[in-house]
């Protein structure tokens, strides 16, 4: 999705050559995950000639919500406390990460 979303519009070659460097995967391997990702509704696909151009139908903000709200039901008992609590533990994070989350958590507490 992060190429799909980075690129706009790709063939599954273009997919495997952006993830080559990283993630040497096979051309198969990235079709298949494409298809699977268009019968979920996240990515649909255009004929250019033989090849098929994907494109996003899934903003990346709606992707992170969507796995945020999994993840909190699943694993952290819909606690986004414990989302938190169990973030900061296994992360080290800079000091300018941590007042940005200070600002975040004042203004919430503002909120209520």
């Amino acid at each position: 999705m992060e190429i799909l979303w980075n690129e706009g519009k790709c063939t599954v070659t273009r997919v495997v050559e952006c993830l080559a460097p990283d993630v040497p995967l096979a051309y198969t391997t990235v079709l298949t995950t494409l298809r699977i990702l268009e019968d979920k509704g996240h990515v649909a696909h255009s004929k250019s000639g033989r090849a098929h151009v994907y494109y996003p139908l899934t903003r990346r903000d709606q992707a992170r919500q969507s796995v945020l709200t999994t993840m909190l039901e699943r694993f952290f008992d819909d606690s986004p406390e414990e989302l938190l609590v169990n973030l900061l533990k296994e992360k080290d994070l800079t000091p300018e990460e941590i007042q940005n989350l200070r600002k975040v958590l004042d203004r919430k507490e503002r909120e209520t």
